[in-house]
């Protein structure tokens, strides 16, 4: 399990399902060709970018107080959020122990995270829920959401669907 599994959990159980079936759609979506570009030319002034650790965590960088993460907006904040606090707890049960760090380049401004005991316990609870759902043999059932528009499962999710334009 990795960032992703939690922001997805975040954003819609059934793109977590999805994404843990390596339906690999996402791959050809111009949002995730903009989002490597803007994460290829964030943080080139600090030496540790680009981090795996354990094959589970991707770090965008890391600096001696901060695990820094780049995004473009902060539409997804509350998934960007709890993206990062499971970078720091997966990095405190390894003994190190930082301060988050979310740069949002359009609205130019950072979002300074810490994770506490009761988002340990709530990571905790999103990881057993998380497991649940990508070992059911059937994705959840479509939920409608705003931005369904903009994700790259739209097609599969809607296939079939009147159209509502």
């Amino acid at each position: 399990m990795g960032g992703l599994h939690i922001q997805y959990y975040i954003v819609c159980k059934r793109k977590l399902w999805l994404y843990s079936k390596n339906l690999g759609v996402e791959l050809d979506s111009d949002r995730i060709v903009e989002g490597a570009i803007l994460h290829d030319r964030a943080y080139r002034q600090i030496k540790e970018r680009d981090i795996h650790i354990d094959n589970q965590l991707q770090i965008d960088a890391m600096d001696k107080h901060y695990v820094r993460e780049v995004k473009n907006s902060s539409k997804m904040n509350q998934s960007d959020h709890w993206q990062l606090l499971y970078y720091l707890y997966e990095l405190k049960k390894r003994g190190v122990e930082k301060k988050g760090l979310i740069q949002y380049t359009k609205e130019r401004k950072n979002e300074e995270v810490e994770l506490t005991q009761s988002d340990i316990e709530r990571l905790e609870q999103m990881t057993k829920e998380i497991e649940g759902i990508i070992h059911q043999p059937h994705p959840p059932k479509l939920v409608k959401k705003r931005y369904c528009r903009n994700c790259a499962y739209y097609d599969f999710c809607f296939a079939g669907e009147e159209s509502e334009e």
